[in-house]
């Protein structure tokens, strides 16, 4: 089941400084086949993360093994099931 996490971002003192371990943790996950898409916002006020994940639980330890969750920097998640209608066509 895929599970969204729109993210509002905090601590922006740690965005830079993070990132790099945090873009890792997100790749492992993609090979793992637990990571769907994943980017941060324009504005870089959050970011929206998609996780394939068995239950809601297993998504929700995926978010807290994220650096950026350690170091403050996902200051509110709303997760939710999703459900992929349309996707992008092949190119």
């Amino acid at each position: 089941m895929l599970w969204a996490a729109v993210i509002r971002y905090g601590n922006p003192d740690k965005i830079k400084e993070v990132r790099p371990v945090h873009r890792q943790y997100l790749s492992a996950l993609r090979e793992r086949g637990k990571l769907w898409a994943s980017g941060p916002f324009v504005d870089d006020s959050g970011a929206l993360i998609i996780y394939q994940a068995e239950s809601e639980e297993e998504a929700r330890q995926l978010i807290e093994g994220d650096p950026f969750f350690a170091a403050g920097v996902f200051q509110d998640i709303q997760l939710k099931p999703w459900n992929i209608v349309f996707t992008p066509p092949a190119s």
